[in-house]
C-alpha cells in the first residue's frame, strides 16, 4: 500500500471552508520559481504574485512601473514550482483600471499565459464593473482595499488608511460590493486592527490582513521582508523571522576571500 500521500490543491471553495471553521489562511508573495518551490513546500496556503516585485525585484519606487508581461513572467515561473498553494496574480496599475474590458483581457492573458489560479485588483466600487467582467468569465477574484499602493500619488503616503470615519465607512461599502459582485476574498492593507476585525465578521468571504490586526481571516506578507532580504524596511507590522541579508553578505565575502586567498577552488573542487 502507498504511504504516498496526494497534495490537495488549495481552491477558493477550501479558502471559504477555512474561514466558515476558523482556520486562519497563510500568504506570501512570491515572484520565481526557487522561492516559491521553498514556501508552496513550506506548506503556504495562497501565494501572491504581488506587483511589490516592481519595488523587491526590480528596484522601483512604486508598484506602478510594473508591466503585464512582466507579471505573467513572474506568475509563470511561480506556477511551475507550485503544487499545493492557490495562486493568485496582482493585475498591475493601468491594466484594468476605468476600462473593464481591457481588465477582462488582462486577466485573461494572465490565465492562460501563466496558469495562475485567480487576480487581485485593487479598490472598491470604482472598479465594481471590471471584477464583474471578469468573474463572470470564470476568472477567480481577490480585492484589495485600505492601503492600496497602486494609488500612492493620490495618497501621498504609506502611511494607515481609514482612521477617519468616512474612509471607514466606504472601505465597509467597498467591501460589501466586492464580496456581492462575487470576490472569493479581500485583501485588507494598513488599516486600524478595530476596523479590520469588524470588516471580517460582516462579510462572508475571507480577508487577509497586512497591517490589519489580528481578527482578519488570515495574513500576507512580502517574503523579501519576511526573510529580511530587503535591508532598512521595517514598518510595524513586520515580523522579520530571518536575517538573510546579513547571511549572504557574509557568505558573500567569506567567497571573495577565498578566491582572492587561492583557497577556492581546492584539491576536491577541481577535476
Amino acid at each position: 500500500m502507498s504511504v504516498h500521500k496526494e497534495i490537495k490543491r488549495i481552491t477558493t471553495h477550501i479558502l471559504q471552508e477555512m474561514k466558515q471553521r476558523g482556520e486562519k489562511i497563510s500568504m506570501l508573495t512570491a515572484y520565481d520559481y526557487s522561492m516559491a518551490t521553498i514556501l508552496d513546500d513550506a506548506g503556504l496556503d495562497v501565494l501572491l504574485v504581488g506587483d511589490s516585485a516592481s519595488n523587491v525585484m526590480a528596484g522601483h519606487e512604486t508598484t506602478l512601473p510594473i508591466t503585464l508581461d512582466q507579471m505573467i513572467y513572474h506568475a509563470s515561473s511561480v506556477i511551475r514550482a507550485v503544487k499545493r498553494a492557490f495562486v493568485v496574480v496582482d493585475l498591475p496599475f493601468g491594466s484594468y483600471q476605468g476600462n473593464s474590458k481591457e481588465a477582462l483581457n488582462s486577466a485573461i492573458r494572465i490565465m492562460k499565459e501563466s496558469g495562475a489560479h485567480g487576480v487581485k485588483l485593487e479598490g472598491g466600487e470604482e472598479i465594481i464593473e471590471s471584477v464583474h467582467r471578469i468573474i463572470t468569465a470564470g476568472i477567480p477574484v481577490m480585492g484589495h482595499l485600505g492601503l492600496t499602493p497602486q494609488s500612492i500619488y493620490k495618497f501621498g503616503t504609506y502611511t494607515v488608511r481609514a482612521k477617519e470615519e468616512e474612509e471607514a465607512n466606504k472601505l465597509k461599502t467597498d467591501a460589501l460590493a466586492l464580496q456581492n459582485a462575487g470576490c472569493f476574498g479581500i485583501v485588507l492593507e494598513k488599516i486600524p486592527a478595530a476596523l479590520g476585525k469588524e470588516v471580517s465578521e460582516s462579510i462572508q468571504i475571507p480577508t487577509i490582513g497586512i497591517g490589519a490586526g489580528p481578527d482578519c481571516d488570515g495574513q500576507v506578507l512580502v517574503v523579501n521582508d519576511m526573510i529580511g532580504l530587503t535591508k532598512g524596511f521595517k514598518p510595524r507590522f513586520l515580523r522579520q523571522y530571518i536575517n538573510l541579508y546579513d547571511e549572504i553578505l557574509s557568505a558573500a565575502q567569506s567567497y571573495i576571500r577565498d578566491v582572492k586567498a587561492n583557497d577556492f577552488p581546492n584539491d576536491k573542487e577541481q577535476y
